[in-house]
């Protein structure tokens, strides 16, 4: 999986990729409220088009990804961009310690059904909130697996009330989904539309 998405890093950064990224922030921005000094962490980062478009709400944002690939891309991208608020860290949490940081906002973008076991990330993003912090879970709802074809070994997206049970048992409050934005591509020969939500939880 890692090595996939090194292979795809240079390419990565495409209009409707950026496009996505851009509608998704805004939504974000209606839907949360960013006030003070914000401290966030974007989970399985890619080259940081989302935390790009939502750097003027925060103090300093933590990408964090586990593939060198996109990672090398995205440092070329803050080096360019000349900010000193974006810290990148090569990161898998199915593997790695978390960061000893507390941050007030964690989120991610198509990130979560890549991640193996959704019940302990939840657990570990509720550990390292600060207190009445937020994730921001933006992924996709169950489908039958043509998304990505036969070659995805982990989620075909996401039942929403599964889900909510899921961050319920982690310990987060107030949880609420939205669809945000829908997707669309060719699949098994057609072109499909898949809905996107966005999961929003406080500690």
């Amino acid at each position: 999986m890692k090595a996939r998405f090194d292979e795809r890093a240079k390419d990565w950064d495409t209009p409707l990729k950026m496009i996505r990224a851009n509608k998704i922030a805004e939504f974000m921005k209606k839907k949360l409220t960013f006030k003070g000094s914000l401290k966030g962490l974007e989970y399985g980062c890619g080259t940081g088009l989302l935390s790009f478009a939502l750097l003027s709400q925060f103090q300093q944002i933590t990408l964090a990804d586990s593939s060198e690939g996109m990672l090398k891309v995205l440092e070329e991208k803050i080096r360019a961009s000349g900010t000193k608020k974006m810290t990148p860290i090569l990161l898998d949490l199915m593997e790695d310690p978390p960061p000893a940081a507390h941050f007030d906002l964690i989120y991610s973008l198509l990130t979560f059904h890549h991640v193996p076991d959704t019940e302990r990330i939840l657990n570990i993003f509720h550990s390292i909130l600060t207190d009445e912090g937020e994730i921001c879970i933006v992924d996709l709802d169950k489908e039958d697996g043509s998304f990505h074809g036969e070659n995805l070994q982990v989620h075909h997206g996401f039942d929403r009330r599964e889900l909510e049970e899921k961050a319920e048992k982690a310990g987060f409050q107030k949880i609420r989904f939205e669809t945000c934005h829908s997707i669309k591509k060719e699949a098994r020969g057609e072109l499909q539309e898949f809905p996107l939500f966005m999961m929003i939880a406080q500690k």
